[in-house]
């Protein structure tokens, strides 16, 4: 029976990853109190060899984007020093890292969805971190998949979805960005992705990390600002019989925040469909889930 080790288990996406990963063998899910990124590396080092994992599949990560930029070292050692050192680990042990990155590593100055191949340049520190860790992943010899991804939400956790959910029985209007683009995607649809992997990689035997290693975009397929995903929430609200604040668009300038965020962030997720034959559905389609997962 394999042993997957899934960190930042209580996150959103750790949640969902110890769900849909249960039905593939054990799920070591330790809390941040018993694993810390943020422990030097021979300490890390000696946790994780405890655990004897067969895989490891990192999800925890620092992403207070506008905290980052003045919690620069903390975010650095969470998101870039210690995916080298699970790498590290992973390489040493021979066993695979799946590890998350974000749409943040692109500056945002495209009109159509960012490639595998396209130059990242992150205009802000949680960007930046995120892809040094990629980088010091990269650097080693681990078999790895750095899975990019975006606009995370979904039933539990701290979310721009959970958020509205809020604001709308405390607001009775908002103001809304409607020029960042970027595409919502369902925490679940990460877990089940990266179980359809291991299970995949199960059936093809060990060489499939090794070949197979890599950079994938995995992200809900289409397109939305954060105003108009705002309004879907509303709708389906309303459609429920909750009721839902007005929603007036504004610009970025007109909401000044600490970091800078790319103004478009879409992911084209092609090159995992044509690998791995695995492919999300639209956010729009995927919000109605959400709303019955979350019991609205």
């Amino acid at each position: 029976m394999k042993r997957m080790l899934v960190l930042g288990g209580t996150g959103q996406v750790g949640y969902e990853l110890q769900r849909s990963l249960s039905t593939l063998g054990e799920v070591l899910a330790p809390t941040q109190n018993d694993i810390s990124l943020m422990l030097p590396a021979n300490e890390l080092e000696g946790k994780l060899t405890a655990l004897r994992p067969d895989i490891v599949i990192n999800a925890a990560a620092y992403t207070a984007v506008d905290q980052a930029e003045t919690e620069r070292e903390k975010a650095h050692q969470i998101n870039a020093v210690a995916p080298g050192l699970l790498a590290s680990y992973c390489e040493k042990q021979q066993i695979p890292l799946i590890h998350f990155s974000t749409d943040y590593v692109f500056d945002g100055t495209k009109n159509q969805p960012w490639k595998e191949t396209d130059t990242p340049n992150p205009i802000n520190v949680y960007g930046e971190t995120k892809l040094a860790g990629e980088n010091v992943i990269r650097a080693t010899r681990a078999s790895h998949l750095i899975l990019r991804t975006s606009w995370v939400y979904g039933a539990r956790g701290k979310n721009f979805f959970n958020t509205m959910k809020r604001l709308a029985t405390e607001k009775s209007s908002l103001s809304i960005v409607n020029d960042q683009l970027g595409a919502p995607t369902w925490s679940r649809h990460l877990g089940d992705a990266v179980a359809q992997l291991i299970a995949m990689a199960g059936k093809q035997g060990p060489g499939f990390w090794q070949t197979h290693s890599g950079t994938y975009h995995l992200t809900n397929a289409g397109e939305t600002s954060w105003y108009d995903f705002a309004q879907a929430i509303f709708d389906e609200m309303q459609s429920a019989g909750h009721p839902a604040p007005e929603v007036e668009p504004i610009s970025s300038d007109d909401y000044p925040v600490p970091a800078p965020r790319p103004a478009y962030s879409v992911l084209d997720c092609g090159l995992l469909e044509e690998r791995f034959a695995i492919s999300l559905p639209d956010w729009r389609q995927t919000l109605s889930y959400v709303m019955q997962d979350a019991k609205v």
